[in-house]
């Protein structure tokens, strides 16, 4: 079966260049489309500080409240911080372009490096979240929550390598419901908590690790800035206000969600979410209890989907700049960079697997990123607003300023109070990252280096000596060899004698058909063919130095796939010993089969 078929049947017919859609975007649909990671957290923020305050015991559980009103307010600052950065970089301010251009490259490896990490474990933990509220509606399902949450994944990736794009409809349903469900979630709650009519158990009676685990919440906040372009005109503006619209969302659901936990005395358990409790202790187990789940499931998964658009964007940024291969930047039949596509799918369903898609053992690792690169972006728009000044710089340079100084304090809370739990991971794969970035970059110098024109005063004459390799003689020997013929008057054929008794028996029929090329019999008398085929370039080459040696191997090609496996493969064979050597060229002649 030809692959190219099997390709276009799994991912759909190639797209030209003309087919790339620009969908510029109105602010309510750029909220859904923009928002989906950012909102779905508060499916698990909550649940994530009280996991650690029952460690300290029940009183702990107090301080989900006041923990929760900080966290909101460093929101806030957030927030209004990547504000200054839209209206600065209206053509998109990701955190690895502000720290490159304001910091430095160094400076920006680390916060792509940080990004990079931060998309896979976005992927990881919306699919681990989404599928804990998928068996908490349905119990049964708990046992299968790691081949749920691979699938989950597989199917986004697929999604994502047939181009299928951000379309404002397919993000504004789930999302929009998501909020609505959740808003009448805690609007009902609260209603019911203020008139007594729900069931409140009396009042019982590490702060810092609860926090950290809370700060999970702000995780998305940079998609807004990073696709400002995608707004509508007044772009800058319009992404502006969608940030206002996201963090003011986000702020009311997530507190309100702690309000009422902390009212109605929850607490974690195992095959339960703290929404789905939550949901059970408002409305039952009804229609709006499993409206809730489905679309909670629903806007964590789509969620997930918000990193396979920017894990290979900022992946194709870097093989832009040459840090990352440039395979990257290549896009595929789709219009998409699949490389990208597939390199996230397979991290991400590797932790979901290895964590087993507990979302709780995957958080450790999660937030430490998300803080270094809000840092680093600030960081960049001070220095920014020091350079270039602008309208009301000094203000902004204010916002800025504090942004970078609380998002900096929490990247140490949260690298201090989780390393031991799974940040270390974290805290040592940046800086292997960025030096494996360095590494590539100083690769693609160097290779740029050797292939310019600077030097092509150096470069010697070129003697070819043309060899064909041969084994028998056959028609598909002979097209090779007159092949050999319009690269050199005076090519030869090599045959390495592995049988002694079927030398004559060739040499006898060379002398017959064998278009005047002299057959050159090297003996192997322990049976191996690239041994002394190496040999034998190498002393060609060591009595010509400057002399290129171009090996022709005729092959011929069955017909169908299975009958390779019928035939010896010495052309693979030796194709992969000769490809790394210096000054030999190796030349595959097919013949194609008709049987």
């Amino acid at each position: 079966m030809n692959t190219s078929f099997v390709k276009r049947w799994i991912l759909g017919a190639p797209m030209s260049l003309a087919q790339a859609r620009h969908e510029r975007l109105s602010k309510t649909v750029a909220l859904a489309v923009f928002s989906s990671d950012a909102l779905s957290s508060v499916a698990y923020a909550t649940e994530e500080i009280l996991l650690v305050l029952v460690l300290a015991g029940a009183a702990a559980t107090a301080l989900t409240v006041p923990l929760s009103i900080a966290i909101t307010a460093l929101l806030a600052v957030v927030a209004i911080s990547y504000q200054q950065t839209i209206h600065a970089y209206p053509t998109g301010g990701g955190s690895y372009i502000v720290a490159r251009a304001n910091l430095g490259p160094g400076s920006g490896l680390v916060a792509a490096a940080a990004l990079l990490i931060d998309y896979v474990l976005t992927v990881a933990v919306s699919v681990a979240a989404g599928v804990a509220a998928l068996t908490s509606a349905f119990p049964s399902l708990y046992a299968h929550r790691v081949a749920l949450g691979v699938f989950f994944v597989v199917a986004i990736a697929f999604g994502n390598l047939r181009g299928v794009r951000e379309s404002g409809r397919i993000f504004a349903i789930p999302t929009y419901l998501f909020v609505v469900s959740l808003a009448v979630l805690v609007a009902t709650g609260a209603a019911r908590w203020l008139l007594g009519s729900l069931d409140v158990p009396p009042p019982h009676a590490v702060i810092l690790r609860a926090f950290s685990s809370g700060c999970t919440a702000l995780t998305g906040i940079e998609a807004i800035s990073n696709g400002v372009p995608a707004f509508r005109p007044h772009e800058a503006r319009n992404a502006a206000i969608t940030m206002g619209w996201m963090a003011g969302i986000l702020g009311v659901l997530f507190l309100g969600i702690s309000v009422l936990t902390s009212a109605l005395g929850l607490l974690p358990t195992e095959d339960q979410t703290i929404v789905s409790q939550l949901a059970r202790a408002i409305f039952g187990n009804g229609l709006a209890y499993f409206a809730i789940q489905g679309s909670t499931t629903l806007i964590l998964v789509l969620a997930a989907n918000t990193s396979f658009a920017d894990f290979p964007r900022l992946a194709s940024l870097l093989a832009r700049d040459r840090y990352a291969p440039r395979q990257f930047r290549t896009l595929g039949d789709r219009l998409v960079f699949s490389n990208g596509i597939v390199m996230l799918a397979t991290f991400a369903a590797l932790l979901i697997v290895l964590f087993h898609a507990e979302t709780h053992a995957l958080i450790p690792l999660y937030a430490v990123g998300v803080f270094i690169s809000f840092t680093l972006s600030q960081a960049g728009m001070v220095r920014h607003w020091l350079t270039d000044g602008g309208a009301g710089w000094q203000w902004r340079l204010v916002v800025n300023g504090i942004g970078a100084v609380v998002t900096g304090a929490v990247t140490l809370v949260i690298a201090a109070t989780k390393f031991t739990h799974g940040a270390w991971i974290v805290v040592l794969l940046i800086p292997l990252m960025v030096c494996a970035f360095r590494a590539v970059h100083r690769h693609y110098d160097l290779v740029a280096a050797a292939l310019s024109l600077d030097h092509l005063s150096d470069e010697p004459p070129v003697e070819n000596t043309v060899l064909v390799l041969v084994g028998d003689l056959h028609m598909g020997v002979v097209r090779a060899l007159r092949y050999a013929q319009s690269l050199s008057p005076s090519p030869k054929a090599v045959f390495v004698e592995l049988d002694p008794s079927f030398t004559p028996r060739l040499e006898e029929r060379w002398a017959k058909a064998g278009c005047g090329v002299p057959l050159i019999v090297l003996s192997s008398p322990y049976r191996s063919m690239l041994r002394p085929l190496r040999e034998y370039v190498d002393r060609i080459q060591r009595r010509t130095p400057n002399s290129v040696v171009t090996v022709v191997l005729p092959e011929f090609v069955p017909r169908r796939w299975w009958q390779h496996l019928l035939h010896n493969q010495t052309a693979l064979l030796v194709k992969g010993a000769l490809l790394f050597r210096r000054g030999v060229v190796v030349v595959d002649v097919p013949f194609h089969l008709d049987v």
